[in-house]
């Protein structure tokens, strides 16, 4: 998910082709003001990398500032710091042919799980929250609150329902939120451990009716919808829990605009 409020761009986790979407979406590495991790699973962070060293590559001017990667102590941290350890050869290459002299930088912002919804980072009119979110096994699993002039975004996450979302949710015009339809799930199926661990399409709903959320982005969506019926069985479910305000099913480059 890529926030803009002017000229932050701020981007919340980074998993496959994220570069390629940044692009699409009119923005690009060397636009970001900071990115932030949820939690260190590989779908959420495979493209940090790629943004981390397309940045560097794509800059033939000034000296770079260091990328800040905000996210929870405990291994999103240790993943972020050891980021850039298996590209040493990749760079001195790259340096030795260019003459370049600079590497790629980071400033990785750690902070301790969060009790409550806390800010981990600010940025002129832009304040960034964090709220702890329950995706055990997972340990140190956040969702995000971003509070501009313009409105309020919550970024869920991946998560279960839980009153810790409903925290971070609270009073968002809009909430971005993970959605599993659990009943394409069969208890005994080999994969129907992720029921332990993500939101089911009817309970968000249920929780989005009680917050009274004005618009509502289903994301991250598990089993991955094949065509527009299945697109639209996501909805239905989260109507059939009680929600009736703006609701979008996301696809990728999907834009909401606030203001």
């Amino acid at each position: 998910m890529l926030v803009t409020y002017g000229d932050v761009h701020m981007q919340f986790d980074a998993g496959r082709s994220t570069v390629m979407r940044l692009m699409g979406a009119n923005s690009s590495p060397g636009q970001l003001s900071a990115v932030f991790l949820t939690h260190h699973h590989s779908d959420h962070t495979t493209g940090l990398q790629d943004i981390v060293l397309t940045r560097w590559t794509m800059n033939r001017g000034d000296q770079l500032d260091p990328l800040p990667i905000v996210a929870p102590e405990g291994p999103s941290v240790r993943f972020a710091e050891r980021l850039l350890d298996i590209w040493d050869d990749d760079l001195e290459v790259r340096q030795s042919h260019t003459g370049r002299t600079d590497n790629p930088r980071i400033d990785v912002i750690s902070f301790p799980n969060p009790d409550g919804v806390n800010e981990v980072w600010r940025h002129g009119d832009v304040v960034v929250k964090a709220g702890q979110v329950r995706h055990e096994p997972v340990q140190g699993a956040v969702g995000y609150r971003i509070e501009t002039p313009d409105g309020i975004v919550a970024i869920t996450g991946d998560t279960l329902i839980c009153d810790e979302v409903a925290d971070l949710a609270d009073g968002a015009d809009v909430v971005v939120y993970e959605a599993l339809r659990f009943s394409m799930i069969d208890d005994d199926a080999p994969n129907a451990f992720i029921k332990d661990y993500h939101a089911d399409t009817a309970a968000i709903g249920k929780q989005a009716a009680a917050l009274e959320t004005p618009t509502l982005i289903l994301t991250h969506l598990i089993p991955p919808p094949r065509n527009d019926a299945e697109e639209q069985a996501f909805a239905d479910d989260v109507r059939s829990g009680g929600y009736d305000g703006n609701l979008i099913v996301a696809r990728d480059l999907t834009t909401v605009t606030l203001g």
